[in-house]
């Protein structure tokens, strides 16, 4: 059994939509990119370049179940993002970096009133990357940021979870559970709606 780390966002299920479709935009922008239907919760429509069970039969969890993607993401490229590209790297210094497993949860017991989306690594060599790459780091924290996330999280299948982001802030050396957190609920606690 291999390395299955994961960066793990959590979110008001509103925003949802606004995180897939910047999500969507970092994807390549290659011509045969698969167009994926998808139907969310309240009804609302996307096309996503990705595929679902490498499928792009449409998809719809409008009943509130979670949403599995398979995608691969524009990243731009530091020294462990090159060691783990080698030649796939652009002219715009970029790489993508594939197929990471993406599982949208609208509301999960745990934290009913977030969404969950939890981007997990397909194979050790990009659990390895996930975590010394701070450009991959970088993205996930961004992607946070411009889509109305209150937390941002490494998981790396330890009982200690890595805080990237919350509220607002990109944060170093945090950890839960740590000095500030002692328990994932005392986390949640503090999560605030995020200004619109």
């Amino acid at each position: 059994m291999g390395l299955d780390y994961s960066y793990e966002i959590f979110m008001p299920p509103q925003n949802v939509p606004r995180a897939l479709t910047r999500l969507a935009e970092l994807a390549s922008s290659r011509r045969d990119m698969p167009r994926l239907p998808v139907t969310l919760p309240g009804g609302e429509q996307l096309i996503l370049p990705f595929t679902s069970a490498y499928e792009t039969e449409p998809v719809d969890c409008s009943a509130g179940g979670p949403l599995e993607l398979d995608t691969s993401i524009l990243i731009g490229v530091d020294d462990a993002l090159r060691e783990f590209a080698r030649d796939g790297i652009d002219e715009e210094g970029r790489a993508a970096v594939g197929y990471i497993y993406l599982t949208v949860r609208f509301s999960p017991a745990w934290h009913p009133n977030f969404a969950s989306l939890q981007f997990t690594a397909a194979t050790s060599s990009m659990s390895r990357m996930f975590v010394q790459s701070a450009s991959v780091r970088k993205t996930f924290t961004d992607l946070t940021a411009t889509t109305g996330g209150v937390c941002c999280l490494l998981d790396t299948e330890t009982d200690i979870f890595d805080i990237c982001w919350l509220n607002g802030k990109t944060l170093t050396g945090e950890t839960v559970p740590g000095t500030r957190f002692a328990r994932f609920h005392d986390l949640v606690a503090a999560w605030r709606d995020p200004v619109a």
